[in-house]
């Protein structure tokens, strides 16, 4: 069974109609399959419900799709970073079905391993459970939400063999196989395509059972909030810098308790488990967890 293709518009072909419903990986504009919406935007398909955390930004991702009205519904659970999506919302002009960001990933899930519904308490109490079926399970209240099965989905992976087997990096891993694999039929743009059973089993994200069509191609991976500090304010608040360099070179045990307490005005409940690094460069690499009770922000 062929699975690879050479272009987004071939691997396109033979899938579209109006009014589909297509579940979009990607979370912001990580891991979106740029390649694919593209394809999608020149095909003119139009009507189409989308499944997806949010909707990119105005000239980017799904946004594309937005500005040429080609999306009638999204199906998200993020409306920020978007103006024209927000514009199109507010002005009645796009319908919204807004979800729980979790309970939008586990509606795809659900649909992937053909489950039609299923019970959570997210979103109980709220306008989110309006019209949705309540049921008491050992004294708590849940509402049933409905699993997707798309038309077709899209995704971005960062490796696949000629199988379809995908693994993705980091943030792309988090809509991306859910969508993946609730879509009748799955297309996966990927960054390269390895020979086949070059991939260790153990780190396959997603089989290839899920996937039909692969295409390979350059990405933008365009940055959605690009942010920058001056390189002396990334010395961990400048605690660091107080260490002398013959200490600060090993002293794990000094970062740890030098971030505990000076931190310790503001997040009293702070618990710093683990230094992640120590250079004399870069200075203290802290992952601290337990942020409770803040009282107000370091200065």
């Amino acid at each position: 069974m062929k699975k690879v293709y050479g272009s987004a518009s071939e691997a396109l072909d033979g899938l579209l109609q109006d009014g589909m419903l297509i579940a979009a990986g990607g979370f912001g504009l990580c891991g979106i399959p740029e390649l694919l919406i593209d394809a999608l935007v020149a095909s003119g398909v139009k009507d189409l419900t989308v499944a997806s955390n949010n909707a990119g930004v105005d000239d980017f991702g799904l946004g594309k799709l937005l500005a040429t009205r080609q999306i009638k519904k999204m199906m998200s659970s993020y409306v920020g970073e978007n103006a024209e999506f927000m514009r199109q919302y507010l002005s009645g002009e796009l319908e919204l079905e807004f979800n729980p960001q979790g309970t939008l990933a586990e509606r795809m899930r659900a649909g992937g391993a053909g489950i039609p519904g299923f019970y959570t308490k997210t979103g109980v109490g709220t306008v989110i459970a309006e019209g949705k079926d309540h049921r008491d399970f050992n004294g708590e209240t849940y509402i049933m939400e409905e699993g997707i099965f798309a038309d077709l989905s899209i995704i971005k992976a960062w490796k696949a063999d000629d199988t379809g087997n995908l693994i993705f990096r980091k943030t792309a891993r988090n809509f991306n196989p859910p969508a993946a694999m609730c879509g009748k039929v799955c297309n996966a743009e990927v960054e390269e395509i390895v020979p086949r059973s070059s991939i260790d089993p153990d780190l396959i994200h997603l089989p290839g059972i899920y996937v039909h069509r692969i295409i390979q191609g350059p990405h933008e991976k365009r940055i959605e909030q690009r942010t920058v500090r001056q390189k002396e304010s990334a010395q961990c608040l400048g605690i660091a810098t107080r260490l002398p360099p013959a200490r600060h070179r090993n002293s794990k045990t000094v970062c740890t308790s030098i971030l505990a307490s000076e931190f310790r005005p503001w997040w009293p409940t702070m618990s710093v488990t683990r230094t992640l690094l120590c250079s004399p460069r870069t200075a203290c690499w802290a992952w601290g967890h337990s942020l409770l009770r803040v009282r107000k922000s370091p200065t």
